[in-house]
Formats: structure tokens, C-alpha cells, sequence
């Protein structure tokens, strides 16, 4: 598979859901439907990656919805980190985003599952925040610290607080704002812009003053 800054284009089968995946973001899975055991199994023995995008249309399972899926241009690659089978017929993994696409084309093959054509988009560059949006990362500190003690841990280590694009891809992952929303955020080249989108929203909701 091409790096992160290849131009070249390549191939990546599809996971389209009801959510956003960042790069650095953990995204659970349960998966039961054929098409996506068959795929697990392939990423698992071949280790290699698929991609996550965002549906704007249509269903997570096949056949819940009539209408025709449709989903975002761009998503995220996702690499499996952790896969558990403990129920017959139903797996449940761990995965970590890693890096951006768009997709040039796509297919649905036989089983229902689709394909797409790809190219890589450039990673975050890795800037430090700004004085200004230093309460953000304190904010976000507080936030894990707080998850914490409710048993929760919605973040892969370590943590990098000195990256403004760690930093605003974790606090998409759990600020109540919209999939479009987040969809814009995820796309957007500049992680600094990112982030001073994100402080905006918390300094509106009182998160961070």
C-alpha cells in the first residue's frame, strides 16, 4: 500500500457508517454481515487497511433502508488493532485511523461490499497549539481525566497535547455537533484552522473561557 504522501492512486475496500473516523481515533466495531466478516478476516491475514467514510445516505446494515447508499468523497483509512470473536457469528474490533483519502471512484462488488479507487491525502503537519488555543489542550486534559473515572477511555495513547491536530481530531470525536460538521473538520488541511474552529465551539458552550 502507498504511503501517506503518494499521489499514486490505489485500491481500499469501503466501510461506510454513521460516523466520522479522525486519524488517531479508535473506532469499535461489531460486524455480523458476511460482507464485512470476509473483509476483517482479509485485513486481519494480509494486515493491511480499509477505509471508513461517512454515509450521507442509506444504511449501515444492507437492506435496512430503501434508499441508495451514499457516502462522503473523503474518509479515513482504518488499520485493526484488536479483534474478538467470542460470539458465533459476530466479531468485534478495535481500530485506528491513520490517514485521509478521496476517492476517485467507487463499486459495489456481488456481496455487497464496495471498492473504491483511492488517493492518499497529506497527513497533519505537526504544529504546536498556539498560546491562544492553550486552554483547549487544557480542556481536553480535563476531559480524559473526567472519562477516566467514569471507566471510560475513548482515546489511544499517547496522548500529544503539543499537536494542534491531536488535539482537535479528539475533541470532534466527542463534541455533540453534527456528522456534516465533523466531516468538514476531519477534511480540512490546516489542523491549526481546525483547532481554532474547535475553541470557538467550546468557548461558545463555556468548556473553555
Amino acid at each position: 500500500m502507498p504511503d501517506s504522501v503518494s499521489s499514486e492512486p490505489f485500491e481500499l475496500p469501503l466501510f461506510p457508517l454513521q460516523s466520522v473516523l479522525f486519524p488517531g481515533g479508535l473506532l469499535g466495531l461489531k460486524v455480523f454481515e458476511a460482507r464485512y466478516l470476509d473483509l476483517m478476516a482479509d485485513c486481519l491475514r494480509e494486515r493491511r487497511p480499509f477505509g471508513v467514510v461517512a454515509l450521507t445516505q442509506g444504511a449501515e446494515v444492507r437492506g435496512a433502508s430503501k434508499a441508495p447508499v451514499v457516502f462522503e468523497r473523503v474518509g479515513c483509512q482504518a488499520e485493526l488493532i484488536e479483534a474478538d470473536s467470542a460470539q458465533t457469528g459476530i466479531l468485534h474490533v478495535r481500530c485506528r485511523g491513520t490517514h485521509r483519502f478521496a476517492t476517485e471512484s467507487t463499486q459495489q462488488q456481488d456481496d455487497g461490499l464496495w471498492t473504491a479507487r483511492v488517493t492518499a491525502l497529506p497527513d497533519d503537519e505537526v504544529v504546536l497549539p498556539t498560546e491562544a488555543l492553550i486552554g483547549s489542550a487544557k480542556g481536553l486534559a480535563n476531559a480524559i481525566a473526567a472519562l477516566k473515572a467514569q471507566g471510560t477511555q475513548p482515546f489511544l495513547e499517547p496522548y500529544q497535547f503539543d499537536s494542534a491536530g491531536w488535539l482537535a481530531n479528539r475533541w470532534c470525536e466527542i463534541l455533540p455537533i453534527s456528522l456534516a460538521a465533523k466531516q468538514k473538520l476531519m477534511e480540512l488541511e490546516d489542523p491549526l484552522v481546525r483547532l481554532q474552529l474547535v475553541d470557538e465551539f467550546l468557548r461558545g458552550k463555556g468548556v473553555v473561557s
